[in-house]
């Protein structure tokens, strides 16, 4: 499957092992893909755009094969009820630390607004913690309404961003 076809989901954690929990949600984001998932190494990120005092996050990207009639808005409810599973509570700060984020950042070429989901997501192409892994299984990838690949974004992307491979 090319990446053009993929489910693209940012995982994140700052509380908690939070190398641990991503591992483990990959292995249930597998259940959920038709083919085996693509997948970034483990990265070491600074928070941005989070309460003063937040811990550093573990993020990675993973692309699945969406199962056949799954649409963007089951997927993301599936993605919900995982975060949920891992203790995600109901925000009450926003960006707050948290053991387990899902978004959704892209579902093939799908472009969506509504209430509930926004596709691609509206800030993916200014998040390094996105990019920056995205571009290790997907460095070609064009998401729908850009002209510009992954790794073309990445190289102009001016951020303050630190981020360190951990795996």
């Amino acid at each position: 499957m090319n990446a053009r076809s993929l489910a693209i989901i940012a995982l994140g954690s700052n509380i908690g092992d939070s190398q641990d929990i991503l591992l483990r949600a990959i292995e249930r984001l597998e259940t959920l893909s038709a083919e085996p998932l693509r997948r970034s190494s483990l990265w070491q990120t600074s928070p941005v755009d989070c309460p003063p005092g937040s811990p550093p996050f573990v993020n990675a990207v993973v692309g699945l094969a969406p199962r056949l009639r799954e649409t963007p808005e089951s997927l993301l409810a599936g993605l919900l009820a995982l975060e949920k599973e891992f203790g995600r509570k109901l925000k009450l700060v926003h960006n707050e630390p948290r053991r387990l984020d899902l978004d959704l950042i892209a579902f093939g070429q799908e472009i969506r607004v509504s209430k509930s989901l926004t596709l691609p997501h509206p800030r993916a192409t200014r998040r390094r913690f996105v990019l920056q892994p995205l571009s290790e299984f997907a460095p070609d990838l064009v998401l729908p309404g850009q002209v510009s690949t992954v790794s073309e974004l990445l190289m102009r992307l001016e951020t303050g961003e630190k981020l360190v491979r951990l795996s």
